[in-house]
């Protein structure tokens, strides 16, 4: 070898050989942690929500985060991670046991924290506590696709945009505040008829409602986008044990949109998909479904002529969704 190529490769070498010692002395980057957190399975205290609902109190579920601290109340391991790894539940691939048990979770932020970073203090905890192990990947999976009928839409477009939530502004009598994936929302429920308002800020203002006579669902929504529409579709969809649902429609305003659909075809929907939905007793059936309700052409549509006639429809498609893969978890978190 002649001397040029001889120093050539002696420098290489000792290039590839500082990093390489580099990498290993430097100290590993670590996530922020909770200054102390407690972790406790969580137990549902019916009398205590039955004295909230009296007085007119939402119950106290879900993450709250504040400058102090943050605290995740009543919360399934599934929802658990979906927030700290900012994610839908329906992209983590895991155990079906991770929606089952919940936890009641409350954690203090040391000096210097902000809200900011609560959601990697959540994966460090995770980690920690659960032994949660994951990793990230797309693949191609079975959703609905909601797309534009043949006719084209039948939506009315909101006047302006909706502005985003400023997680900071004073909550309005009965509103609360709850962290989702893409960011704060604003919640009002009516503890007297079950009914709530969900302000998603970009994505548009969701109302649902119940009318327990005729058993079917009316959701209502202003300044949507097709986006927060679809989201909508995927948590009643999912809450019955059916897919995802991506929009696939190119529509990009907000719209005015007002659906009502029968209860009953969401447990049809859930049962076809092999959940185990009870049936009602027979006498109760057959006080809130009359006999001939099925066949009364006034009564409650489907979930799918009811996105029909806003001139969209869903489609079975194959589409790529990134996954939260979990590798290892614990059921029962390490003591506090």
């Amino acid at each position: 070898m002649r001397g040029d190529d001889m120093r050539k490769v002696l420098r290489r070498f000792t290039v590839v050989s500082c990093l390489a010692w580099v990498a290993a002395v430097a100290p590993a980057q670590t996530k922020p942690t909770f200054e102390v957190a407690s972790v406790k399975p969580a137990a549902l205290d019916m009398a205590k929500i039955a004295a909230q609902a009296q007085s007119g109190e939402m119950p106290r579920v879900g993450p709250r985060v504040n400058g102090a601290g943050a605290e995740y109340i009543f919360m399934t391991l599934k929802e658990l991670i979906a927030l700290a790894y900012k994610v839908k539940p329906y992209q983590i691939a895991g155990p079906d046991w991770l929606a089952g048990q919940r936890f009641d979770i409350m954690a203090k932020f040391p000096g210097g924290a902000s809200k900011d970073d609560a959601p990697m203090m959540l994966q460090a905890l995770l980690e920690d506590r659960f032994k949660l192990a994951l990793h990230r990947e797309s693949k191609e999976h079975a959703v609905l696709a909601l797309v534009v009928a043949k006719g084209g839409p039948k939506m009315r477009e909101s006047p302006g945009a909706p502005q985003p939530i400023d997680a900071d502004a004073p909550l309005a009598p009965g509103e609360r505040q709850i962290d989702g994936p893409d960011g704060p929302i604003r919640m009002t429920v009516n503890t007297r008829n079950g009914s709530a308002t969900m302000n998603m800020g970009a994505k548009g203002t969701v109302s649902y409602s119940m009318d327990p006579a005729s058993r079917s669902m009316k959701i209502e929504a202003s300044q949507v986008t097709m986006g927060g529409f679809a989201d909508m579709l995927t948590s009643v969809s999912q809450a019955s044990g059916g897919q995802q649902v991506k929009d696939m429609t190119g529509l990009t305003a907000n719209y005015q949109v007002a659906i009502s659909f029968s209860l009953e075809d969401m447990m049809n929907m859930a049962r076809a998909q092999g959940v185990a939905v009870p049936n009602p007793p027979a006498e109760a059936a057959a006080r809130a479904m009359p006999a001939d309700a099925a066949s009364d052409p006034g009564g409650p549509s489907s979930l799918l002529q009811a996105v029909q006639s806003m001139g969209l429809k869903l489609e079975s498609r194959k589409a790529v969704v990134e996954q939260l893969v979990i590798d290892h978890v614990e059921k029962t978190p390490t003591e506090n």
